[in-house]
């Protein structure tokens, strides 16, 4: 017992250094002024920014609706494919996350721009050019793009896990696809279907780079909107660091909600 505890140290030390101690310095700077006095002035401030947070809360709710209707065939496929392809797909999907999140990005720039290369293509046949970037749906797109596999990964490790033969003998019963989908895969999948939404949603709605090269200044979020704090001319860190608490709240808040939809032996937070 004493070389567990010993050999945890490292850990506990991270713990602090890189969790605790950041949570603490974000409430001080939270609740006090300039000149250190404590006040929820910074608190109340955040209320005016109602309207980002109601955005960035949909815009994320929608691209994790998207990422799920998407992810949950393709895992499937995927966890009923033979073991020497399974691995090669997988890869097909991990791929983009192989390269640089920004230069992914910065790709969807080129691709969604005025004379970008689906505005040319789109020409060739007589349509556009179209209003594709600096737009909601460009930044729902970057999500979508960027955030999928985060989804399939969870959902396919558990359908994976599902044994053949509780659909095989679901089908001999009787069944159709549509029954054992419904009323055998879809409960058996609910620990990936919850972990994939927390994957999912909690970098969505915190996103700043996404919002910022494909939404433009038209589509601000809570993400551009505390950088803005500590980076921008509005610099305010104190009120950055209100809007950053408010924002964990939130999704502990929403963390706690999904933990009442999983199963008794998964647990997100």
């Amino acid at each position: 017992m004493k070389q567990l505890k010993v050999l945890s140290l490292p850990y506990l030390v991270w713990m602090v250094i890189f969790i605790l101690v950041p949570l603490v310095m974000v409430a001080f700077f939270a609740f006090t002024n300039e000149d250190g006095t404590v006040t929820i002035k910074h608190i109340s401030d955040v209320g005016q920014y109602a309207n980002i947070f109601v955005r960035s809360i949909w815009l994320a709710l929608i691209a994790t609706a998207i990422c799920l209707v998407m992810a949950y065939p393709i895992a499937f496929i995927l966890s009923r494919m033979e073991k020497h392809n399974q691995g090669t797909m997988l890869m097909i999907v991990m791929l983009p996350m192989w390269m640089n999140f920004l230069l992914r990005t910065y790709a969807w720039m080129t691709l969604l721009g005025n004379n970008g290369i689906i505005n040319y293509l789109l020409g060739l046949v007589g349509l556009g050019p179209y209003k594709l970037i600096n737009t909601s749906g460009a930044v729902v797109l970057g999500m979508v793009y960027n955030y999928l596999p985060f989804m399939i990964l969870p959902l396919y490790s558990v359908m994976e896990k599902i044994d053949k033969s509780v659909i095989e003998a679901a089908t001999d019963l009787g069944c159709n696809f549509g029954k054992v989908l419904v009323k055998v895969i879809l409960p058996l999948s609910l620990p990936g279907i919850t972990s994939g939404i927390t994957m999912v949603f909690v970098p969505a709605i915190s996103t700043f780079i996404i919002s910022r090269m494909l939404g433009g200044g038209s589509n601000l979020l809570i993400g551009d909107l505390i950088e803005m704090q500590f980076l921008g001319n509005a610099y305010n860190p104190h009120l950055g660091a209100a809007i950053s608490l408010v924002l964990m709240v939130i999704i502990l808040v929403i963390m706690t909600v999904m933990n009442q939809f999983s199963p008794d032996d998964q647990v997100l937070i």
